[in-house]
């Protein structure tokens, strides 16, 4: 009988020290402010221009901006086109999901992501990342790359430069058509 009050005695005291501390956690919790958007805005076109040349076009639905963290979240979607010189569409990109962190200079695109170029080609992944300090677009997911004369890649990640001209497809496997010449 001695053990058994014992042993119900020290489990007492630690349950009691375990809410202890669980309470600290909640305090803490409650304490700390919900991250919410200094500045959120609705049918959203952001053009990018350079020398009073448009380059680029976003739209989105959503646009959060949290300047705590100084990113921009789209978590309804974007869409991002592309021109070339002639100011004629040459790439579209569109996903369910987009936030740029500015401190990092990175874009992630997440769910649903699919690049069209003016070829026809098509990538489609759940992810694609674009490090702007490095000039380079990457994805650690599934990604599936379209060619126009009916290649059709898979593979376990990718990486590119950011104008899709030399990609690297990790784990590479899929239908290559062969002829003079690939384009790959």
């Amino acid at each position: 009988m001695k053990y058994f009050s014992f042993i119900a005695c020290i489990f007492s005291l630690l349950l009691f020290s375990a809410c202890e501390n669980d309470l600290k956690d909640v305090e803490r919790i409650a304490g700390n402010k919900a991250s919410t958007p200094v500045d959120k805005s609705t049918g959203v076109t952001i053009l990018y221009s350079d020398s009073a040349i448009v380059k680029g076009k976003l739209v989105t639905p959503e646009l959060n901006h949290y300047t705590e963290q100084n990113r921009y979240e789209m978590p309804k979607g974007l869409t991002i086109i592309f021109y070339d010189e002639r100011q004629e569409e040459s790439s579209r990109v569109v996903a369910d999901y987009g936030i740029r962190y500015e401190n990092e200079k990175r874009v992630e695109l997440r769910k649903n992501v699919v690049v069209t170029n003016v070829k026809g080609d098509v990538f489609k992944s759940e992810e694609l990342i674009w490090d702007e300090s490095k000039r380079m677009f990457y994805s650690n997911q599934l990604v599936n790359i379209i060619k126009q004369d009916g290649t059709n890649i898979y593979g376990s990640g990718f990486r590119s430069d950011e104008n899709f001209d030399n990609p690297i497809i990790d784990k590479a496997y899929g239908n290559l058509m062969t002829g003079d010449k690939l384009n790959y």
